[in-house]
């Protein structure tokens, strides 16, 4: 077909800590995707569905010819959608090495790849990294830097970092952002947030997604503790509400939601 190239690499390529390969994948990026989930996570969020991936340890060493192999079995299922692969985790970046050769695989192969990160913790990563991907899912947990190292325990400057980066790059990037009643719902800092995000021309999407506790089994079956027992997924009414906010803090920009 046009605008793949079927042949597997010739070396081993870069390895790797992988903790899953999903195919089929319809939420991670336009059309059927290959979803790659890296294994290691120096992030500790706490409305983390995939806990199990934080360890490198839980992870399977892979190369990218490995990984390749697999990704070009589907690639009429890529050109008929208009999907791809979706490199997630995990915390990709956390392997910056290991995940620009296999985005660069990707991109001799004429894959669509898509990124879905919290943010690198280097310009220099990003730099490197960045120009290999389509499509840049970056997770905002919190603009306030005290309350994003309260969900995270890191800082608020990766995200930036990589939303600067992508932008001076010209990546089009989507920003997914967790609604979690009474920690991520303050009107103060939805404001301050959207009025950041309007000056960046890459945004083309801002997407509000609800908090959810499907993964809450997975703290408990890792003997973490698991500090949002008690809070629900929002309403539908909350949702708008903060669709509302940001959509009002960003008039003169150019968010969509």
């Amino acid at each position: 077909m046009e605008g793949f190239n079927y042949s597997t690499p010739n070396s081993e390529g870069t390895e790797g800590f992988v903790h899953s390969v999903y195919t089929g994948g319809m939420v991670d990026g336009p059309g059927i995707r290959t979803v790659v989930f890296f294994a290691g996570c120096s992030l500790r969020c706490l409305y983390c569905h995939n806990p199990d991936t934080w360890s490198r340890t839980r992870g399977e060493r892979k190369t990218t010819a490995e990984i390749m192999k697999e990704v070009l079995k589907y690639t009429s299922f890529y050109k008929f959608s208009g999907g791809g692969i979706t490199v997630s985790g995990g915390e990709p970046t956390d392997q910056p090495e290991f995940l620009r050769e296999l985005l660069k695989e990707c991109k001799k192969s004429g894959v669509h790849t898509v990124l879905d990160t919290s943010g690198f913790s280097t310009e220099a990563d990003a730099e490197a990294v960045l120009p290999y991907v389509d499509l840049l899912l970056l997770d905002f947990k919190a603009y306030d830097p005290d309350l994003y190292h309260r969900i995270t325990r890191s800082k608020v400057e990766r995200p930036i970092l990589t939303l600067k980066t992508a932008q001076r790059l010209g990546i089009p990037t989507q920003i997914n952002y967790v609604l979690v009643p009474g920690l991520t719902d303050d009107a103060n800092d939805l404001t301050k947030m959207a009025e950041f995000f309007k000056v960046f021309n890459n945004i083309n999407k801002i997407e509000v997604l609800p908090f959810h506790k499907q993964g809450e089994h997975k703290w408990e079956g890792l003997n973490i503790p698991y500090k949002l027992t008690d809070t629900q997924p929002p309403t539908l009414a909350q949702l708008d509400e903060v669709k509302r906010c940001l959509t009002t803090a960003s008039r003169g920009g150019t968010l969509r939601l």
